[in-house]
C-alpha cells in the first residue's frame, strides 16, 4: 500500500512521470503458478505485479533489479555471500527478509530506515574495530573524517529512494528515510553526515545509538523494512514487530 501511495502522489504531482516503483515477484516455481500468485495479488487490492521466473532468460537483470530481497525461510538464512548470481551471472546485492508475526509499520507513508556500515556504508571501519577495538576504529574515523566512507551495498538503492524522495518538497512527503546507526554522534558521527552531504543523498533522520539496542527506536519510526548486518538488530526489530532485511 505504501508503495502505491507513492507511485499515486508522483502521478498527481507529474502525470507523465516514469520513475515510479515497479513491483516484481520472484518465484523458483513452475510459470503456471505464476496466474495463482497474480491472481491473489488482484484479490487484496495489490495491483498487478510483473512475475519473473529465476529460470527465464535475463532473469533479475532484464528488470534491472537494484535490491534482491531473499524469504526468510530456514534455508535461506544460513546463506554468508556478498550476493546472488541471476539466471545470466549478473551479480546483484541481496538481503534476506524477515517478517515477524504481526506487522506495526503504517500504511503511509513510505518507511525505511538503514544501518550504517556495512549497509548503506562500507565496512571499513568495523574491521578496523574487529582488529584494534573500539579506540582504534574512533581514531581511524577522526584521521579520516574529511575522506567520505566507501560505498555500502545498498548505497545505489537508498540513492534511488533519495531521488524519488526529491521529488517533494520537507512536508508531505510519501517517502521517509532513516539512518538508524550504531556509531556514536560525537566520535564517529561527523564523517557519516559529511558522507552523505557528499553523496547528496536526503535523509529525513538519523539517529546515532552509540552501541544502544535499536528496537526500541525502530518501534518509534514504524518502517516497513529495515535493513541491518546484525542478526542481534534483525532480532531486536522481530520484537518489536518490524519487518526487517539481514544483509550479508
Amino acid at each position: 500500500q505504501a508503495v502505491q501511495y507513492v507511485n499515486k502522489k508522483i502521478l498527481e504531482s507529474n502525470p507523465a512521470e516514469r520513475d515510479l516503483f515497479d513491483i516484481l515477484v520472484l518465484s523458483n516455481n513452475s510459470p503456471e503458478s505464476g496466474v495463482r500468485i497474480i491472481n491473489s495479488a488482484k484479490h487484496y487490492g495489490k495491483g498487478d505485479p510483473s512475475l519473473a521466473m529465476p529460470d527465464s532468460p535475463g532473469g533479475c537483470r532484464a528488470h534491472q533489479v537494484p535490491q534482491w530481497i531473499i524469504s526468510g525461510k530456514q534455508r535461506d538464512r544460513g546463506y554468508k555471500g556478498k550476493g546472488r548470481r541471476d539466471s545470466l551471472g549478473a551479480q546483484l546485492p541481496s538481503a534476506i527478509s524477515f517478517t515477524p508475526g504481526k506487522v506495526q509499520a503504517p500504511s503511509t507513508p513510505l518507511r525505511v530506515v538503514f544501518d550504517g556500515d556495512a549497509v548503506l556504508f562500507s565496512d571499513e571501519t568495523d574491521l578496523i574495530f574487529q582488529e584494534q577495538g573500539l579506540e582504534g576504529a574512533v581514531q581511524y574515523e577522526r584521521a579520516m573524517e574529511a575522506i567520505p566512507i566507501g560505498e555500502g551495498p545498498l548505497k545505489a538503492f537508498a540513492m534511488h529512494l533519495g531521488k524519488m524522495r526529491k521529488k517533494f518538497g520537507q512536508e508531505g512527503s510519501p517517502i521517509r528515510t532513516y539512518l538508524v546507526t550504531a556509531r556514536s554522534g560525537r566520535d564517529m558521527g561527523i564523517r557519516a553526515i559529511k558522507t552523505l552531504r557528499e553523496w547528496g543523498l536526503p535523509i529525513d533522520e538519523a539517529f546515532f545509538m552509540d552501541g544502544a539496542p535499536k528496537g526500541p527506536i525502530l518501534a518509534q519510526i514504524q518502517p516497513h523494512i529495515f535493513f541491518d548486518d546484525g542478526l542481534h538488530n534483525i532480532q531486536g526489530a522481530q520484537n518489536v514487530g518490524v519487518p526487517s532485511a539481514w544483509v550479508p
